[in-house]
């Protein structure tokens, strides 16, 4: 082993690229996406960095297009997850006893690969499969990724860095060990960035991964992990195995070997898992690390003395920028009577001018949602909003003949715990109550009570003391908060991101407190010249 107490680079976030007209990072994309639409992909399972072809194979399309097929995903089952349980054992001691800095450098050259040569590549797959405009891309396929390897390096560095103090002839330290085991990590479909994030922050404090992509997402959950290998993961480390929830999920959580789960999904599946652990928790070999990131019904709330121009736009931001699929986007929002007339036409008129389509046009500002399913869900509180108690301000209606479009829709309810209000949507719905003004307290308290959840949430408002006591009656209805601005778009190393409540365990993406969650500490005590008879000082005399 080398001696030297070696430095990670100082982490800064990665500057987001413009993709203007005539600019070299557009061409290349524009490239790059023509490419990947004249081919398609067979992408296998990587399993002890081999490819493993089953033959139980689902198609890779196009969300606005989903006639167009990109490509075709072998898909794992019971005899693939007890490969990659025995490939991730295989790998582990080694893994776990490499040098830190040994590891850190292999996903810091994966983000400068990635802010480079491979930047086309990721966004093209995130662009294509997930329906991502080129702006929602950039943020996160590239930007966020690259900041999570990045700041993480940097984060574990701090961690290892944090020991006991010493008292005189002892020396005290503390060892943070791999956990025994693997870590199953569970990615969802709207967040490149989240796909991977969960399997490598693990296996940056030496664990081994298995790693489950959502099933909607798989053409950059594939090049994720072909960056990873090209930037010299070992095999075995993290082991790509794409799959059904039960035919992967099942028999992972029957492992003994299961030491982690690193989740981000909906709230449903993360509390069957933690159920499942529960019945099985005598089979383990330790206890599990449960990290989930769950469901949201992210609100907005505005004060009377909101900036109503600011608020117009932060709503629909909020709302509509990734089709309503983002964790944090805003899906209710309180609204007081006195600027009602004025937030429904600013709304409705920055809603008349979103252009929604293919995300191949760099003018459009929305896509597709990611497949039929989602588009029936929604499509089910469009069907509610049409009806009584509610008033559709714009959009309401949706097709799906070509690709899964829902129009940008804003409802007012005049229930404030009607299910537009309550319920998850996951889609561009933005339901708003209208409360009277001298109800501000019992307004605060409705959005405080009204969602299980409680992920992102925003408030507007001039006046300071306005603010302090708003932010107080709201303290714990969501992880992140933002003030004067829209509840979306946290970044790594500046607004680490969680939620509690129904809306996960809150171990914070992009900070030093999730990696925590993937260590076992060994604290060492080393007495250097120890007492040499049984007895004390006070045995002297009676």
């Amino acid at each position: 082993m080398a001696n030297g107490a070696f430095e990670i680079p100082p982490p800064v976030n990665e500057p987001i690229l413009d993709y203007a007209p005539g600019s070299p990072e557009k061409a290349a994309l524009k490239s790059r996406i023509e490419t990947m639409l004249g081919e398609q992909v067979e992408i296998p399972l990587i399993i002890g960095g081999r490819e493993v072809r089953t033959g139980k194979t689902r198609p890779v399309v196009c969300p606005h297009d989903h006639g167009h097929v990109l490509g075709t995903c072998h898909m794992a089952g019971a005899e693939e997850v007890q490969a990659a349980v025995d490939a991730s054992a295989a790998a582990w001691h080694e893994w776990s006893e490499m040098p830190f800095e040994a590891r850190a450098g292999i996903f810091l050259k994966a983000a400068d690969m990635l802010a480079g040569s491979w930047r086309p590549t990721l966004n093209a797959a995130t662009i294509l499969n997930q329906s991502k405009t080129v702006f929602q891309a950039e943020i996160d396929s590239a930007c966020e990724l690259i900041d999570f390897l990045r700041f993480n390096a940097h984060f574990a560095q701090q961690i290892y860095r944090d020991q006991p103090t010493s008292s005189r002839g002892v020396w005290n330290r503390v060892e943070y060990r791999a956990l025994e085991g693997f870590v199953f990590a569970v990615t969802p479909f709207n967040f490149t960035a989240i796909a991977g994030n969960l399997p490598t922050s693990p296996a940056l404090m030496g664990n081994t991964v298995l790693w489950k992509p959502a099933s909607s997402a798989l053409l950059s959950g594939y090049y994720v992990m072909r960056l990873l290998q090209a930037a010299g993961l070992p095999d075995g480390v993290i082991n790509f195995i794409p799959g059904s929830g039960a035919q992967v999920g099942d028999p992972v959580l029957a492992s003994s070997q299961l030491a982690g789960i690193h989740f981000t999904g909906s709230t449903p599946v993360f509390q069957n898992m933690w159920g499942t652990i529960g019945s099985n928790i005598a089979k383990y070999r330790s206890y599990p690390r449960i990290v989930g990131e769950t469901g949201g019904k992210d609100f907005v709330f505005a004060h009377p003395s909101s900036d109503v121009e600011q608020l117009c736009v932060a709503l629909v931001r909020g709302a509509f920028e990734y089709q309503g699929q983002k964790c944090s986007a805003a899906s209710r929002a309180y609204i007081p009577k006195s600027l009602w007339p004025a937030v429904r036409d600013g709304v409705a008129d920055h809603v008349s001018q979103i252009a929604m389509g293919s995300p191949t046009d760099f003018r459009n500002f929305m896509g597709a949602v990611i497949d039929e399913n989602s588009f029936d869900n929604i499509d089910s509180y469009l069907q509610d909003a049409n009806g009584p108690g509610y008033e559709v301000i714009t959009g309401g209606k949706g097709d799906k003949s070509t690709g899964y479009f829902v129009e940008p829709t804003v409802v007012r309810s005049d229930d404030p715990k009607s299910r537009l209000m309550e319920e998850e949507i996951f889609g561009p719905v933005l339901t708003l109550f209208v409360y009277e003004d001298s109800q501000l307290e019992e307004a605060l308290q409705l959005c405080d009570t009204t969602s299980d959840y409680a992920l992102t949430g925003a408030i507007f408002a001039r006046e300071r003391g306005e603010i302090e006591s708003m932010a107080a009656a709201l303290r714990h209805s969501a992880g992140n908060f933002y003030v004067n601005d829209k509840p979306t778009g946290a970044v790594v190393g500046q607004q680490p991101f969680g939620g509690s409540r129904a809306s996960g365990t809150n171990d914070k993406a992009g900070s030093a407190l999730n990696l925590m969650r993937w260590t076992s500490l060994r604290s060492i005590k080393e007495t250097f010249d120890g007492p040499r008879s049984v007895g004390y000082p006070h045995m002297g005399e009676e």
